[in-house]
């Protein structure tokens, strides 16, 4: 069976929503149009939030709540929410999910466990309602398996968005870092792109090396070059 718009793993936050959410059972009935819609909209407000251009991924945002608004799915709307707030994790931005908070009454356990994962509050969070990839991350015993477990998550932006969480906790080494970074410039997300390189040019210029710092600044100049700082 294929993912649908009512899968709770369509919060996990892939670029590759559409082709994973659009179809239901082989030989089902087509999605409704605010399925599809929603979908499409939802893939954008991720998409534009990472590449910075904030006006159009609130935009989008706004557009997703009205599709799913027409199904009177509070339960669907939270997890768009909650697809959102990844985004944000991702490129380091721990300001609380309002906008899920609103709806959690409404959601499904799976998305209140994923809320949990995403504010850092994983304390006898059940890892089986989670996303598969993040299940080894709760599992760890120390923070050297907590890396490795980041290490090993394919997808990018849930990848970006356990770096985070490692980082929010102090738990995040140097390896992590570096592999936040390109996970970033390999997808062209000027929004983490940025953030993460601050973090990796504070810690040089903490620990007096001087060389990395230059060459990571030379890195945010390029970036900042190509459309400046994005908008909060």
């Amino acid at each position: 069976m294929k993912l649908t718009v009512d899968s709770p793993q369509w919060a996990v936050g892939s670029l590759l929503l559409a082709a994973m959410l659009l179809v239901g059972c082989s030989g089902g009935p087509p999605p409704a149009d605010w399925k599809m819609n929603a979908v499409s909209l939802l893939e954008s407000t991720q998409k534009r939030w990472l590449e910075g251009d904030t006006g159009a991924a609130e935009l989008a945002l706004a557009k997703t709540r009205t599709e799913i608004a027409r199904s009177g799915r509070a339960d669907l709307l939270a997890r768009a929410e909650l697809a959102a707030c990844a985004a944000r994790v991702a490129s380091l931005d721990f300001a609380p999910c309002a906008a899920y908070d609103k709806l959690a009454a409404d959601a499904s356990a799976g998305d209140g466990a994923y809320a949990r994962f995403l504010a850092g509050d994983w304390r006898g969070l059940d890892a089986k309602l989670l996303p598969a990839h993040y299940a080894p991350l709760l599992g760890t015993a120390d923070d050297a398996a907590a890396n490795k477990a980041v290490a090993g998550i394919k997808e990018p932006l849930p990848r970006l968005v356990a770096a985070a969480l490692l980082l929010k906790t102090g738990r995040a080494d140097p390896a992590t870092l570096a592999l936040a970074v390109d996970t970033a410039s390999e997808r062209g997300w000027r929004r983490p792109l940025l953030a993460w390189l601050e973090v990796e040019l504070k810690r040089a210029r903490d620990a007096g090396d001087s060389a990395s710092a230059g060459r990571i600044q030379r890195r945010i100049d390029l970036v900042m070059a190509s459309g400046g700082k994005p908008a909060p």
